[in-house]
């Protein structure tokens, strides 16, 4: 039997940790603070030190670390890996209450550009964040509770063929109508109506107008798992997803089976690559920079939120860490973002061995084959010349295997935070991401092999990147 990469352990780890944005952000969290990193908070004062670590968020669904070079001198540049923390999904509407047909169901919102049609006849269920009230000692607070139920509670079957024979040209189906998740029957449903009886009158009033925005059997399912009673629901946001756990798999064991591998993998190579590139106290003595990753949410529906790449957030994050360091110069923000560098990291398309017609001829990027460089003539990535050359010139100093991908010329060819954050900071920038089969599946796949190709990477860019923007001439520097 195949001896398994621990990288690759190590990341279906995290994807089990992570059924939503708000999972990854906290799985990320826990991960940074056993690591010696700092939790900071936007709302107050930074006070930072060289050699230090930190990290804040936005929203708990975006993450900014960042570990700062002893030698860093406010002006120096910002090594920088950036992600994304959402997937295509679905997502609970505010009323969510559908009956039809002697059926509970709850109405959803489709989130993002999914295979929709690979989440019918799948096991589901719930996760996500819950606002709720809590009373101590005559004072009342507000709350962010992470929430997951474990066992499947949802489901989307599908229509019998003998009902629907044109099924055999083709699954066709309607989004709104057809794309709405089973919850229980209306006979089963009707018992959930003995819950809270013995409640207040005030919490009878809040529960009966909840009751008609949602299910009450979706409700107390959701108490439970948020550790309090229905009525102390304040709100919530929820996404379906699927039960079945990722994994390795393949007769080889070479490959990762997992939903969110887009864009999951790349954040936890990420965020394991800037982890391990300081776990050595003597990592960061010749730093003069400043190694960071970012990982935002929304990307998946163009970025453009408080906690999306489209925000203010990295440039407010490279802002404070300068003026941290020198505040009484103002033009010192405009050289650091000219010395930086971004690795805009987003997972990139395999060939297909049944589908090989739709890559490129010359550009077909393989599993196995290590990270791939997205270009686009169009800026639809933000790859050029000189960015795509130091990742390259990386991947031979370490011996790693490195792929090119440019789309078909009769294919519209897809997006990343890197054109965003390139053209919103100014920020030199290559597109690259590690190959996947059934992207924006429920059910996703990659290689084994190049989630350790491109942990290893992203570390030795953190690790060579200062000493190779130093030989570069000064004329291909931007």
């Amino acid at each position: 039997m195949a001896t398994v990469d621990p990288i690759a352990l190590d990341l279906v780890d995290f994807l089990n940790a992570s059924p939503t944005n708000f999972h990854a952000v906290d799985e990320a969290k826990k991960r940074l603070k056993q690591a010696g990193f700092a939790h900071l908070s936007e709302r107050e004062d930074w006070v930072l030190e060289s050699g230090g670590k930190y990290f804040f968020t936005r929203n708990h669904s975006t993450i900014i670390a960042f570990a700062i070079g002893k030698k860093y001198v406010a002006g120096n540049g910002f090594h920088i890996v950036g992600a994304h923390t959402d997937s295509p999904c679905l997502k609970v509407k505010p009323v969510s209450k559908v009956t039809r047909g002697g059926y509970l169901e709850v109405g959803v919102q489709t989130y993002g550009g999914g295979l929709w049609h690979t989440w019918f006849d799948r096991d589901l269920t719930l996760a996500g964040r819950v606002i709720k009230k809590e009373v101590k000692e005559h004072s009342v607070t507000y709350s962010h509770t992470l929430v997951r139920i474990e066992e499947p509670i949802l489901r989307i079957p599908t229509l019998a063929i003998h009902l629907d024979r044109s099924v055999m040209e083709g699954f066709k189906f309607n989004t709104h109508s057809h794309l709405v998740p089973v919850l229980a029957t209306s006979i089963k449903g009707e018992l959930q109506k003995l819950v809270d009886h013995n409640s207040s009158s005030e919490s009878n009033e809040k529960a009966n107008v909840d009751n008609k925005k949602h299910h009450p059997v979706l409700l107390q399912l959701i108490a439970d798992h948020a550790h309090c009673h229905p009525d102390e629901i304040c709100d919530f946001e929820l996404q379906v997803c699927d039960t079945q756990p990722s994994i390795v798999g393949g007769a080889m064991k070479e490959f990762i089976f997992s939903g969110r591998l887009d864009n999951l993998c790349m954040s936890f190579c990420a965020l394991k690559a800037l982890i391990d590139s300081i776990s050595v106290e003597s990592s960061l003595g010749d730093e003069t920079g400043v190694r960071m990753v970012a990982l935002f949410d929304h990307e998946e529906v163009g970025s453009d939120s408080a906690q999306g790449a489209g925000s203010p957030a990295m440039l407010d994050a490279l802002s404070r860490i300068t003026k941290s360091f020198n505040s009484s110069d103002p033009r010192l923000l405009e050289k650091a973002i000219q010395r930086s560098f971004l690795v805009s990291a987003d997972m990139a398309h395999a060939l297909h061995p049944n589908f090989m017609d739709k890559h490129e001829e010359n550009h077909q990027p393989k599993l196995h084959g290590g990270l791939v460089i997205k270009h686009n003539a169009n800026q639809r990535y933000a790859t050029n010349a000189v960015t795509a050359f130091v990742f390259r010139e990386i991947a031979e100093m370490h011996n790693l295997p490195i792929q090119d991908f440019v789309v078909r010329n009769d294919i519209p060819c897809g997006s990343t935070i890197g054109p965003i954050l390139a053209s919103g900071v100014g920020i030199r920038t290559v597109d690259v991401g590690a190959p996947q089969l059934s992207m924006h599946s429920i059910r996703e796949m990659c290689a084994v092999d190049d989630a350790k190709h491109s942990y290893e990477h992203f570390k030795a860019y953190f690790n060579e990147f200062t000493e190779l923007d130093n030989k570069l001439i000064k004329s291909t520097s931007r």
